[in-house]
């Protein structure tokens, strides 16, 4: 059985292109006509997957995001920074998102004691060049349900993210959720600083 009519997000619909090891970042633009917000990144991204929460910016009709994280000295907005609002002050992830056309440009995090603080999100789907790294695993994915997928359809599309080589989790990859873990573990004292 094949899943490959089964969309999951336009960047990856059509089969995972491969990152360039080589790529030094690029330029971040929002969805408005006129005006767009520039983010410029500084650097290659790292951890780039597809997410089924439902906090993540998802263009229209995906069902899922596809997010990356750099480190947050390499974010720099170039143009519009006017146009930028925060999504929920109160959210762990702070999304910088343009009011024009609702494009999150970048999320950060400005907890000290989060795991991941130091890293920003950024979807690079909203960049013209090509060369990011390319998505590795899908995160959050029974959330979907919760955004109005069928539930029915989830065979097909963890099938489908299969397919893609997209490893499907309920939370982040082990790796990640390793990360959280050790810092939780060293932050209580259970492993040593």
């Amino acid at each position: 059985m094949t899943y490959e009519n089964v969309k999951i997000h336009p960047a990856v619909d059509g089969g995972v292109k491969a990152g360039d090891p080589n790529f030094a970042g690029g330029t971040l633009h929002c969805n408005c006509a006129t005006d767009r917000v520039e983010v410029k990144v500084g650097g290659q991204t790292a951890h780039n997957h597809v997410c089924g929460c439902t906090k993540c910016w998802k263009p229209d009709g995906a069902v899922f995001s596809q997010v990356a994280v750099v480190g947050r000295d390499a974010i720099t907005v170039t143009a519009n920074e006017h146009k930028l609002k925060i999504v929920n002050e109160a959210a762990p992830i702070q999304r910088h998102a343009c009011t024009g056309c609702g494009a999150h440009m970048y999320g950060r995090i400005e907890n000290k004691d989060h795991p991941f603080y130091g890293l920003d999100f950024v979807h690079t789907e909203l960049s013209d060049q090509s060369g990011w790294s390319e998505p590795q695993f899908a995160a959050f994915v029974s959330s979907v349900i919760e955004s109005g997928v069928d539930p029915s359809r989830m065979d097909g599309i963890r099938g489908r993210l299969r397919e893609l080589g997209l490893e499907p989790y309920d939370a982040l990859s082990p790796p990640l959720m390793d990360a959280i873990a050790t810092h939780v573990a060293k932050r209580s004292g259970a492993l040593a600083a």
